[in-house]
């Protein structure tokens, strides 16, 4: 019956300076195996406790009863007779065997003395047999039994069918004597009863509750050592009760905690193998840039007209670099926020694709549109969420399908709203349900999702949203929302007092 769950992190002394050991172990003493055993055994003594009130009043009045049968006896046997026919021997004998001092008959109104061996000086408590009830049967047992022992009692009352009745004068040391008796015996079987209760009920919790706990116990211990070994993931039973409830979701969120620190891993992964790499990636494309440079002394107009596209490319390039790292550790920055041109934007966007003939790419921003985000997220923004549409309607080889990739804007008040709209095939239902979750967003095979789950953490940093409006096949939109940056009361203050 042991609690111990033998489980421990680093037991022993602490030193000084040292945190206090961790120990997980219940002790048997706070089990709930204990505690569940000591608390039947109390529950069951008390409900003994009362049945044993009225059990304790019924043994009093049925004792007080053989008593007064018995004198009731010897009264009709002297009633017949001369009561001067017995001897004092003879009287004394039938006194102590009832354990009486004097015995009477009441008949007609009128009392008479059969026997007697002592007369007391006085009775301390009267007791009609025929009037004692429930409540008073209890509260006169009581009281014989924590404070009898030295008072007279008379008890009196009629004896089955006769119309006489019998008075009884006697001591209550002997009622009481019997009554402890009693008392202990009917605690010694209500001892006997609690612990075979106990056990019989400790035995089916056990089964039922205690040991399914104990085995999560265990799991979850087991399972926070390693959490990552799926042989530590719990096996609930089919059980149909709250039991099974928690083991099953236990077992669910064990595995969903397994994914999450997988999905972890890879990200850390991911962000150790671009630390490797980003280095020599920021030497190949410093080498790039400086020959993209002596691309500008060129002459030739087509040269010119394609420098500086080619130059914030890799600018960008080197930004991406670290940004996936930064993503990897999450630690992306904070936008620093401007007004932008969104038509500009959105054309540097368009020149970055590998965009394949048959797909159209429709700029609807109205030229004078500004949006107040920082230009390079929201860069990188739109083209993550341009590329899944290219990717998409480029899985399509059917060379009658219309292919066309929209981006429009509109403004509510101090609120900009970009769409991005393809006619691809739409989004998967696994990919809608995981739709900004890295690794598990994807559309197509073989991606890691994390060009939504990039674009949802910049927007977020905005301010604003990115949701998927609709996805049909021949229909798929992306809406970004993002709203102003506040105007502090300060600084609009300087801009009215500022000279025109």
């Amino acid at each position: 019956m042991s609690e111990t769950v033998q489980a421990q992190e680093g037991i022993g002394t602490a030193g000084p300076t040292e945190a206090p050991a961790t120990v997980r172990t219940v002790p048997l003493s706070r089990g709930l195996s204990t505690k569940l055993l000591l608390l039947t055994i109390v529950f069951v003594l008390l409900a003994e406790v009362l049945i044993f009130l009225p059990w304790i009043a019924s043994y009093r009045l049925n004792w007080l009863k053989e008593r007064l049968s018995t004198a009731a006896a010897v009264s009709i046997v002297l009633v017949q007779g001369e009561s001067t026919s017995l001897s004092r021997t003879a009287q004394n004998d039938v006194l102590m065997a009832i354990g009486a001092k004097a015995i009477a008959v009441r008949d007609g109104g009128v009392s008479r003395l059969l026997v007697v061996a002592e007369m007391p000086p006085k009775v301390d408590e009267h007791i009609d047999i025929a009037s004692i009830g429930m409540i008073k049967g209890m509260t006169g047992a009581l009281d014989t039994l924590f404070f009898g022992g030295d008072r007279m009692l008379r008890v009196f009352g009629p004896v089955g069918e006769s119309d006489k009745e019998f008075e009884l004068i006697m001591p209550d040391n002997s009622l009481r004597n019997a009554m402890l008796r009693y008392s202990r015996n009917v605690a010694f079987v209500s001892l006997l009863i609690s612990l075979f209760t106990a056990m019989l009920v400790y035995a089916a919790i056990d089964l039922i509750m205690i040991g399914p706990i104990r085995t999560m116990t265990r799991s979850m211990l087991s399972f926070s050592e390693a959490p990552d070994d799926p042989g530590r993931v719990i096996h609930p039973a089919a059980r149909a009760d709250e039991i099974g409830v928690a083991e099953r979701e236990l077992s669910q969120m064990q595995e969903r905690l397994q994914k999450m620190l997988s999905e972890q891993k890879h990200l850390a992964d991911l962000g150790l193998a671009v630390s490797k790499i980003n280095h020599d990636m920021r030497n190949i494309l410093a080498s790039a840039q400086l020959m993209s440079d002596r691309l500008r002394q060129v002459k030739d107009p087509t040269v010119q007209a394609f420098a500086p596209k080619l130059l914030r490319a890799l600018d960008r390039a080197v930004s991406y670099s670290e940004g996936v790292l930064a993503y990897g550790r999450t630690q992306e920055p904070p936008p620093a926020r401007r007004r932008l041109r969104l038509r500009q934007l959105v054309e540097d966007v368009q020149g970055l694709l590998d965009i394949e003939q048959g797909i159209e790419f429709v700029n609807s921003v109205e030229p004078a549109f500004e949006v107040d985000a920082d230009s390079d997220q929201l860069f990188r923004v739109l083209t993550n969420l341009c590329r899944n549409s290219v990717q998409a309607m480029a899985a399509d080889s059917e060379n009658a399908l219309v292919r066309r990739l929209a981006v429009s804007a509109v403004r509510l008040g101090s609120v900009s709203r970009i769409a991005v709209s393809d006619t691809g095939p739409g989004l998967p239902p696994k990919a809608r349900e995981n739709l900004f979750a890295a690794f598990r967003g994807s559309a197509r095979s073989g991606g890691t999702g994390l060009g939504l789950a990039i674009a949802h953490e910049l927007i977020r940093a905005h301010g604003g949203t990115v949701e998927l409006v609709e996805s049909i096949g021949g229909r798929t939109i992306f809406a970004v929302t993002i709203p102003d940056q506040p105007v502090r009361l300060d600084q609009a203050r300087n801009g009215l007092r500022r000279p025109a």
